[in-house]
């Protein structure tokens, strides 16, 4: 799910995300990041659908 981020390299991200944002705005930041990944990858798979549909609809 994070390509090649291992566990020390996420819990660095963290630390700095907490040192730059503030404890207190950290949640709200991890809400949107969760939020903007769900719709890219809900993007992502419509994109892939519509692709597929047009090359079926090609042959």
């Amino acid at each position: 799910m994070f390509g090649r981020l291992g566990t020390g390299e996420l819990i660095l991200i963290l630390g700095i995300a907490l040192v730059v944002v503030g404890p207190g705005k950290l949640p709200e930041l991890g809400k949107s990041l969760g939020k903007s990944i769900s719709e890219f990858k809900k993007f992502s798979k419509e994109v892939k659908q519509d692709i597929s549909l047009e090359d079926k609809e090609s042959k």
